[in-house]
């Protein structure tokens, strides 16, 4: 068995869409939309490993106010990029694009090596060697 996909809320599509194609390995399907539901989405393949994010939007999900990451369900997602060197100079890419770097390259207690930056919807990304 294997994750086939995760799907995630979004309020801009077309802007998350945009992230993960700029700054990871990936590629999308074309865009879906279904009227009666008022329901889009994107499917975001990573290209080694046939993983997928579907994008989701409706209008009327809406946010919940507390901070994302440190609420019930999903606290974040981890793209592993192979080395050190690329966890540090993806995550300068986005410091860089002004993204926010919210945990600095490290080791961590467990022993992975990673960073942490926001995507443009304040998800947390863990970038991981």
């Amino acid at each position: 068995m294997k994750i086939d996909h995760i799907g995630i809320w979004v309020e801009d599509i077309d802007k998350m869409r945009q992230f993960y194609l700029t700054y990871f390995n990936t590629t999308s399907g074309e865009k879906y939309f279904n009227p009666q539901k008022k329901f889009t989405s994107h499917f975001i393949t990573f290209n080694e490993s046939g993983c997928r994010i579907e994008l989701m939007h409706r209008p009327e999900i809406a946010d919940n106010l507390s901070k994302r990451g440190f609420k019930m369900g999903i606290a974040h997602l981890t793209i592993s990029v192979g080395s050190k060197e690329t966890v540090n100079s993806l995550t300068e890419r986005f410091r860089k694009d002004g993204y926010v770097i919210e945990g600095e390259p490290r080791t961590s207690g467990d022993g992975y090596y990673e960073s942490v930056v926001l995507d443009p919807e304040g998800n947390y990304i863990e970038i991981l060697a």
